[in-house]
């Protein structure tokens, strides 16, 4: 069997909402909208978009806590993990354009804490302030991502990729992957461009088809690759 890439989002895919997006509503000015338009109208890259929306978070660690403590994630994605770890050569990793601090509490709270995870660094500037640094960014990401998902994929070349996801932070890695599977916006963007992919609600889905998409990956001649 070659090697296979797992590329998973978080916001929306595993968790059952956008978290980065609930953070804003709740602890920052209604201002983040703006910013968020102008992202969406082409005018900077998500890691600006990111950086100054994180800018805007007023709220002690305790308040952020207990917001996250609330999320809940889809109750396959568990089942999903131990179908990867079971798969030989399948490398998962949950690559995420949010918050790094979030998906880890999260995750750690379903016991899920010994998954690999790339995300943006969340750094407190003072009791209730917050910045965001970008260990992940990549000077030639075309989407000026904060956290450039077809990076973490590039780090085993001759691996084939799937991709897990359901929004705009993972158009650019599924344009490269091997195959998708997709919700929501990515699922459009996947029909619109011919991309290979199944839909999927939940990760009851995405496991039962997992077997035979992986088996369909390996028997091409070359990974597409990212």
């Amino acid at each position: 069997m070659s090697s296979l890439n797992v590329v998973c989002d978080f916001d929306g895919t595993i968790a059952l909402e956008d978290v980065t997006d609930n953070l804003l509503d709740r602890f920052a000015g209604a201002s983040w909208k703006d910013i968020e338009g102008q992202w969406l109208a082409g005018h900077f890259g998500s890691r600006e978009c990111m950086a100054r929306q994180v800018a805007l978070l007023r709220a002690s660690r305790k308040e952020i806590d207990d917001y996250l403590d609330s999320v809940k994630i889809d109750p396959f994605f568990s089942s999903f993990v131990n179908h990867c770890e079971q798969t030989p050569d399948v490398s998962l990793t949950i690559v995420s354009d949010g918050i790094d601090y979030a998906v880890r509490r999260i995750l750690r709270k379903h016991a899920l804490s010994r998954l690999h995870i790339k995300a943006n660094a969340l750094v407190a500037v003072s009791e209730h302030r917050y910045r965001l640094d970008f260990p992940h960014a990549a000077a030639q990401c075309t989407a000026q991502a904060g956290t450039c998902k077809c990076a973490v994929a590039r780090k085993r070349p001759q691996a084939r990729t799937i991709v897990n996801g359901d929004g705009t932070s993972d158009l650019c890695v599924a344009a490269r992957a091997d195959f998708v599977f997709a919700k929501d916006r990515l699922l459009t963007f996947c029909q619109a461009n011919a991309i290979a992919h199944l839909p999927f609600d939940n990760f009851f889905d995405i496991e039962r088809e997992f077997s035979e998409v992986v088996g369909t990956v390996n028997h091409r001649s070359t990974p597409i690759g990212v």
